[in-house]
């Protein structure tokens, strides 16, 4: 029996949209208890583009489309998205209306709990290394991992239940997702070493120096690697070179200062590392189509 046709599936899914909608009665993200995140649209929204941390997300109701160096990944009801490592992506909610909007809610993966989860379970040795998996994937959400969600979102709702039983029902998710196709994936979590270990490294060493030149060869130094196993390992996580990160990423932050602290093009690219606005320019209008003044104009007062 197909996850659709099973009557506890759909009972389950149904509760969700409904205690989400009763969580979060606005729009936009809301964020009931700290990791928890709750999505609600009521209609399809442009392109966003953003830094998605690790997490796992989980949607009740509609359909959303993340976008990944041209590769889609669509999830929906019947699908979830996990993310193990940070990356800079698109987002665009394809599916919603005022009488069926979209509903969702995400969990961020703490890595601490991903390597107790791995240690006491023994999946350490079970699941190897898998440092070459890219760090996102949609896969088929099933019985047990919706139940164990749905029941997170019960516990929100009472602070005190909360306090005492998430963290077990946490544990159980990420034991879930490691249980999965998704075990080798969890596991750019981790935090022992090996090689997916590493590109976490690389992607919080990139993220912390933004504004200066990124230099490969002190980088896979740092983290012990020849610069082609460098190069090599963090393409096939992030689905780009380190250049290409440290640029979007840097574009990304540009953005976010003209949009939440109104830096006009010229600031905003020099304190991403731009020394020249003309340079700067033409790389955002590359990246988001627009020029900088004409694309944040349009983007002021939304809602991610």
């Amino acid at each position: 029996m197909s996850n659709q046709e099973d009557p506890r599936v759909q009972a389950d899914r149904e509760e969700l949209a409904e205690r989400i909608a009763q969580a979060h009665p606005g729009e936009g993200v809301f964020e009931p208890q700290p990791g928890i995140k709750l999505g609600r649209t009521p209609e399809p929204t442009e392109l966003v583009h953003g830094f998605y941390e690790p997490s796992l997300c989980v949607i009740a109701q509609g359909a959303k489309v993340l976008s990944l160096r041209g590769e889609d990944f669509r999830y929906d009801p019947a699908h979830y998205l996990v993310s193990t490592v940070g990356l800079p992506m698109t987002a665009q909610v394809v599916e919603a209306s005022p009488r069926r909007p979209y509903l969702s809610l995400r969990l961020v993966l703490d890595p601490a709990v991903v390597t107790s989860v791995m240690v006491e379970s023994g999946l350490v040795q079970k699941h190897g290394e898998g440092g070459s998996v890219k760090g996102i994937e949609v896969d088929v959400l099933d019985a047990d991992l919706l139940n164990a969600t749905l029941r997170l979102m019960r516990l929100v709702e009472n602070p005190e239940e909360y306090r005492v039983l998430s963290p077990l029902v946490i544990r159980e998710i990420v034991y879930r997702l490691l249980m999965s196709d998704q075990g080798y994936r969890m596991q750019h979590l981790a935090t022992f070493g090996g090689q997916a270990n590493r590109m976490v490294q690389a992607i919080r060493t990139i993220r912390e120096n933004l504004d200066k030149p990124l230099r490969n060869e002190e980088v896979a130094k740092e983290l012990g690697m020849s610069l082609s196993g460098f190069h090599a390992h963090f393409k096939a996580v992030t689905g780009m070179s380190p250049l290409q990160f440290h640029k979007q990423l840097r574009l990304q932050e540009a953005q976010r200062l003209m949009v939440d602290d109104a830096f006009d093009a010229a600031e905003a690219g020099f304190r991403v590392g731009y020394e020249d606005p003309s340079y700067f320019n033409r790389d955002y209008k590359r990246q988001f189509g627009e020029p900088p003044a004409r694309h944040v104009e349009g983007l002021r007062g939304t809602v991610e």
